[in-house]
C-alpha cells in the first residue's frame, strides 16, 4: 500500500501542470474513482481540511490521504510522492528557463498555459460541486464564497472558518 501511494501521487504530482487546484480532478480520479480508497464525502472532507491548514493543498491533500489509507508512513510516501517530482522538473527547469526565458517562444509557451491551467481548476470546481452542494444553505456558502473570494473582501481563512460554522448552527436548529 505505501509503495502504491507514493507511485500514484508521484503521477499525479508528475502529470499535472498549474498548482494545487489543478490536482484535484486527477485526485478524484485516482483515490476514488480507479482504487476505491476514500469515498467523495471523505475526499471533500480532506479537501476542505488540506484549504484550511497552511501549506500548499495539493501537499495537505497527499499527507491527509496517506495518512487515513497508511498511518505515518503512508502520509509520507504520498508526500514524498507528490513533492519530488516538482521538485526535480522545476529544479531541471530552472536551469533552463535562465537560459531561454529572454525568447519569444518561451514566453509564448508560458503563457499558452495560462489558459489550461484556469480550465483545469474551472473541471475541479464542476467535479466537485455536485458532491459538496446538497443543501440550499450550500448554494448560499457556495455563492456568498464565490463573491467574497472574486471580490477579495475577506480572508479565505475567515470564509471557511464562517462557512463551517454557519452550517454548523443550521445543524443545531
Amino acid at each position: 500500500m505505501i509503495f502504491n501511494l507514493f507511485l500514484t501521487f508521484a503521477r499525479i504530482g508528475a502529470f499535472t501542470f498549474g498548482g494545487g487546484y489543478s490536482m484535484i480532478p486527477l485526485f478524484n480520479r485516482e483515490i476514488i474513482d480507479r482504487y476505491g480508497w476514500l469515498t467523495s464525502a471523505e475526499f471533500l472532507d480532506i479537501i476542505a481540511t488540506a484549504e484550511m491548514t497552511p501549506g500548499p493543498i495539493s501537499i495537505n491533500t497527499a499527507t491527509f490521504v496517506g495518512y487515513k489509507l497508511a498511518g505515518f508512513w503512508g502520509s509520507v510516501a504520498a508526500t514524498l510522492g507528490i513533492v519530488l517530482p516538482a521538485f526535480i522538473a522545476i529544479s531541471l527547469l530552472t536551469v533552463v528557463l535562465e537560459k531561454i526565458h529572454d525568447l519569444p517562444a518561451a514566453q509564448n509557451g508560458i503563457k499558452g498555459m495560462r489558459p489550461a491551467v484556469t480550465a483545469m481548476i474551472i473541471t475541479a470546481a464542476l467535479s466537485l460541486a455536485p458532491k459538496s452542494i446538497l443543501r440550499p444553505l450550500d448554494l448560499i456558502i457556495f455563492c456568498a464564497t464565490i463573491l467574497l473570494s472574486w471580490r477579495e473582501l475577506l480572508n479565505p481563512i475567515i470564509v471557511l472558518f464562517a462557512s463551517g460554522l454557519i452550517s454548523l448552527l443550521y445543524g443545531l436548529f
